[in-house]
This record gives C-alpha cells, structure tokens and sequence, in this order.
C-alpha cells in the first residue's frame, strides 16, 4: 500500500470517528433534553397534588347505580384511604400500524395524582430491533400532550394540548382508574349514570375538558371493559374506544386488575394497540405513608 493511500484511508477514518463522535453527543444531549422535559411534568403533577384526608365508607355509594355499589364493595374494604398519589410499572407490547403489524416491546413507568386528576406515562418502544422510542403522553395542569423521540433524542411526534387532546388524556385518567379505584368514588368528583344491571356511565370534569366512560361489569362485580367515544388524531374525528381488563389480583388492600388491552372499535371488532401487565404498582394514600406492591 503506497504512503498516498494510507494517509487517505487515515484522513476518511479519523472523519468518520470525528462523525461518529459528534453523532454520539448529539444523542446523549437530546437524551438530557428528553429527560429533563419529562422529569419536569413528573415534577409538576406531583407538587400539584392536593393531599387530603379522606376514606372509603360504604355510605357514601348508597345511591350510586347498583352495579357500581357492588363493585366498589367487592375491591375496597370500609375504611380505605382516598389514594393521593399513585406510581405504576407496565411491560407489555404496542402495534405501530393497524391490526397486521407487528407488536413491539414497551415498558413504561406511570405517575397519577386524583387531586387534581392527572398522569404522566414515560414509555420506551422498540420501533425497531434494538432502536428504541421514548414517548411521553399526560394530562397535567389541565393540558393532553403526547410527544415521541426516536432513540430519546429526535423528535418524531407532538401533539397537544389542545380541547381534543384535553378531553382524551382525561378520558384516559377515568378509564384507567380501575388501578387507583377510589378515585371513582362521588367523592373525587365522579358522577355515575345507571344503564342496566351490568353497566353504568362515569362522568368527569377538569378545568375545561369533559370525559364520559361507560363501565362494563361482570358476574364477578369487577370492570371487565371500558367502552368511549375518544378523539383520533390519525383520523381527525372520534371513533369508538375500548379498554378490557382481567386477573384482578389484592394490591395495597385494594382488589385491580393487572393485565389490560386497549383498542379502536366496538369490544367484538377492536383494533387493539396495547397490551401490558402492571408487574409493580404503589398507592400513597392521602395523609399516609406511601404503600407499594409488586408481584405476590
């Protein structure tokens, strides 16, 4: 190999660590951007938290739907603490495309507060084999916004806050409270409305946004399905949303299910997007020390 070649392949290797090199920094940085953003929502959901006393009385649910009665008496024991503040861990999968693409890996770690109600969920999905993506989707002060970063660091999505986006991530809040269930309680601002024996809707309202679910029970008592109307950003219009739950297992005193799916469409013909089991999930009740449970 003549000394011209080598000083060549010797300049194209030193450019391309040097590329290499700033390509590495430039992720790490947009990685402490990420970071920093989602630890400043954490941050401000939790210092929003209004802690007061409070506990499960079964007087409090006379008047409620009869299937809401016995499902509030089948999960909580009389005199169980109002959750304040509530922390969760899911690994599951989520589908990217519709219903013939693959499901990738997730795991994500949730923050929930019922006073005022909000929620921050810190995801990261393998897009691709080992190429991860860090998403963020919360209602906090009011406000929906879901952002994604491919590797942590490039922004690839944004949306929100906006009335849509608003009134959706609340939706979220209320169908997801079967994992903190006090927080249907009337006394969390709940309203129920009867429609049969077997299902009732729940109505919630925050700051300007307003959610509806209507709660499908089973033969157990327990929410087995959530079913909405919920705005699609893809789409741009609202389309029918369900949310199925199962394995109700006794976590923190209180009786939740761990494994859950979520879709697009009626319950016998939904496009399901997520699925995940909560392997690991604390409850800080108001004006208690912090109660935490994983797996038996």
């Amino acid at each position: 190999m003549s000394n011209r070649i080598r000083v060549r392949l010797g300049a194209v290797t030193a450019f391309a660590l040097s590329a290499i090199t700033v390509a590495i920094a430039a992720v790490a940085l947009g990685n402490r951007r990420t970071e920093d953003e989602i630890e400043t929502h954490v941050d401000e959901l939790l210092s929003d938290s209004e802690p007061r006393d409070g506990e499960f009385s079964r007087d409090d649910i006379e008047e409620l739907p009869a299937p809401v009665r016995r499902y509030f008496t089948h999960v909580l024991d009389d005199g169980q603490p109002h959750v304040q503040v509530v922390r969760l861990h899911q690994r599951g999968e989520f589908r990217l495309g519709g219903p013939d693409s693959e499901w990738r890996p997730l795991v994500a770690d949730q923050y929930v507060t019922t006073r005022p109600p909000g929620f921050v969920w810190d995801a990261s999905i393998d897009v691709l084999p080992r190429v991860p993506a860090r998403v963020l989707d919360c209602y906090e002060g009011g406000d929906g916004v879901l952002r994604a970063w491919l590797l942590g660091a490039v922004p690839v999505a944004s949306a929100g806050p906006s009335p849509e986006m608003n009134e959706g991530e609340l939706l979220r809040y209320l169908a997801e409270a079967v994992w903190y269930p006090t927080a249907l309680l009337p006394a969390q601002g709940v309203e129920w409305e009867a429609i049969d024996d077997r299902s009732a809707r729940a109505t919630l309202e925050h700051r300007d946004a307003s959610a509806s679910v209507v709660f499908h029970f089973n033969e157990h008592d327990e929410i087995e399905r959530v079913t909405a109307e919920r705005y699609r950003m893809e789409d741009e219009r609202y389309e029918s949303w369900t949310g199925h739950f199962r394995d109700y297992r006794d976590r923190n005193g209180r009786r939740i299910p761990v494994e859950a799916e979520v879709g697009w469409g009626r319950p016998d013909d939904d496009e399901r997007y997520w699925r995940a089991t909560i392997d690991r999930i604390e409850h800080r009740p108001m004006g208690t020390n912090r109660q935490s449970d994983g797996e038996p």
